[in-house]
C-alpha cells in the first residue's frame, strides 16, 4: 500500500504513513461507505460466504474472478484533512494464476500514484517483470479516464507513443508476456468499472460522499 501510494517520498518512515491512512469499507453495489469494520473485515471469508459476494458471469468477468465482494475495503491518505491518495485493492488472473495489487490514484481521482502487486504467480522474466521498478514507473501519471468517465488505461503491446492521442492511457507492454499484459489491463478495467470501484469513485467526485462519511 505504501509502496502503491508512493508515500516513503512523504513521510520519513512507514510508521507514519500507515499513520496517514484511514481504512473504510466500501459497499461495490451502490458506491457508499459501510458501517462494517475495518478491522474485521476478511475478504477470504467474504469469498467464501454466498450471501456476501456476487457471482460473475460472462462477459462481466474480465478479470476472470468468479466473484466479487459486496464489500471491499479502500485506503485513504488524508493530507491537512484532504482526500491526497485513494488505494484500491484489484486482483485479477494473469497467465498461471491471480494476480493481487494496489492502485493508487491521485486526489483528482484519475491520475495514477502508481500500481504495485504484492502476490502473484507470472513467470521470471516475463510476466513477472510487473515486479520490474523500471515498468512500475511507467504508471506514475497515466490517466484512468477519458473525459465520458470510460475506462481507458490498458497495457499496450509494444511501446506506447509519446506523440499518439492515447499516450496518457498506455502503458508499454510486458516483453514475451502478452497474457499478463492482457490481465493487467482487464483487471483495471473491471476494478475501475461499475461491477468494482467506478460508482465508489464517480461518488467521490460528485461530492455525493462527503469526506466526514469516509
Amino acid at each position: 500500500i505504501i509502496d502503491a501510494a508512493k508515500l516513503l517520498e512523504v513521510y520519513p518512515s512507514s510508521q507514519e504513513a500507515l499513520a496517514s491512512i484511514e481504512e473504510v469499507v466500501v459497499n461495490l453495489n451502490d458506491g457508499q461507505p459501510s458501517s462494517f469494520p475495518p478491522q474485521q473485515y476478511d475478504l477470504d471469508s467474504i469469498l467464501r460466504d454466498p450471501s456476501q459476494h456476487t457471482v460473475l458471469n460472462g462477459s462481466e468477468d474480465i478479470a476472470m474472478i468468479s466473484v466479487r465482494e459486496n464489500l471491499s475495503k479502500v485506503f485513504i491518505e488524508y493530507r491537512n484533512n484532504e482526500l491526497k491518495t485513494l488505494i484500491l485493492p484489484v486482483r485479477g488472473y494473469g497467465l498461471w494464476g491471480t494476480l493481487y495489487g494496489y492502485l493508487a490514484l491521485d486526489s483528482d481521482l484519475n491520475t495514477i500514484v502508481g500500481l504495485e502487486f504484492y502476490k502473484h504467480k507470472e513467470t521470471p522474466g516475463l510476466g513477472a517483470e510487473v515486479d520490474n521498478p523500471n515498468w512500475k514507473k511507467l504508471w506514475n501519471g497515466k490517466k484512468v479516464f477519458d473525459e465520458n468517465g470510460l475506462v481507458q488505461i490498458s497495457v499496450i503491446k509494444g511501446f506506447s507513443n509519446p506523440q499518439s492521442t492515447d499516450y496518457s492511457y498506455e502503458v508499454d507492454g510486458l516483453s514475451g508476456a502478452t497474457i499478463t499484459s492482457k490481465g493487467v489491463s482487464n483487471l483495471l478495467a473491471f476494478w475501475l468499472g461499475n461491477e468494482g470501484f467506478g460508482p465508489f469513485i464517480n461518488n467521490l467526485k460528485n461530492k455525493e460522499i462527503k469526506l466526514s462519511d469516509v
